[in-house]
């Protein structure tokens, strides 16, 4: 009886400690706010805690490769992921087209500018990207500009910044005359305007992957985690906080979204 007693608690206690796991998530910095607020969720339905390490994808799968202990990573792009794909660190099964975006032209609140299409910031003085070498919001940006045939000439205008929030803290606080982020990022402040939404058609296909990792201290909690990022319950704070689901992106023909990026929907509290 009693060896079965002790049994029963070290079972017990191997179940509460895989609760107790800590899920260590890299993911995108324009996901920060979305991630945060599913945290709770998560951790009651899961019982593992999460803790967020957010930044630009391209540094975060940097990181991954050189051995950060992450168990899952939301990158803002493909490419990023791939990296992390090719060195053999994404769990085999677990990965994940997750979300989509679209871009947007912002400026300050009070700007007088105005921007009707990709041509106008040509003749601006500082124009915000994430670093559009390496950073998701950048390249997206960098490929809309270079479709539209402008990039030439805006380039020489561009200040890049670590990742889509740094741009949009720029243009927030006056730095830059406009700057192209996510819309998920603009409708939520009140110092920036959209001057521009991005049309469809015109923009490259914004893609969010999410995947397990293998060489986190978590990996099974980490699965979890991507798991429950597929739920319902999930996917509706996602949209919640304007961003699109990938499937039903792709579903829309092209330029068929009107209107200003949070149209139709229930604004977070800030």
């Amino acid at each position: 009886m009693r060896r079965a007693w002790w049994g029963l608690l070290l079972a017990w206690l191997s179940v509460s400690s895989a609760r107790a796991e800590e899920v260590l998530v890299f993911a995108a910095a324009s996901t920060t706010d979305a991630l945060q607020a599913l945290a709770p969720a998560f951790q009651q339905a899961s019982g593992h805690r999460v803790r967020f390490a957010f930044g630009a994808s391209s540094d975060l799968a940097r990181q991954v490769v050189a051995g950060a202990p992450a168990d899952a990573f939301l990158s803002a792009d493909e490419a990023k992921l791939d990296l992390v794909d090719r060195a053999g660190l994404v769990q085999a099964g677990s990965r994940v087209d997750l979300l989509s975006n679209r871009l947007v032209v912002v400026v300050p609140v009070g700007s007088a500018v105005k921007v009707t299409g990709p041509a106008d910031l040509k003749g601006l003085k500082r124009v915000m990207l994430a670093e559009p070498a390496a950073v998701p919001a950048g390249v997206y940006a960098k490929a809309w500009l270079t479709k539209a045939g402008v990039w030439a000439d805006v380039a020489p205008r561009v200040v890049p910044a670590l990742d889509v929030r740094a741009a949009l803290a720029a243009v927030e606080a006056g730095r830059a005359d406009a700057g192209v982020v996510y819309a998920t990022d603009a409708v939520n402040s009140k110092k920036v305007r959209v001057a521009f939404t991005v049309p469809e058609a015109d923009a490259p296909r914004i893609v969010y992957p999410v995947a397990a990792l293998t060489r986190g201290k978590a990996p099974e909690a980490g699965l979890a985690f991507v798991r429950f990022l597929q739920t319902e319950a999930a996917r509706k704070e996602f949209r919640r906080w304007g961003f699109l689901d990938v499937s039903a992106a792709k579903a829309v023909p092209s330029g068929a979204r009107g209107g200003t990026p949070d149209a139709g929907r229930e604004h977070p509290s800030p």
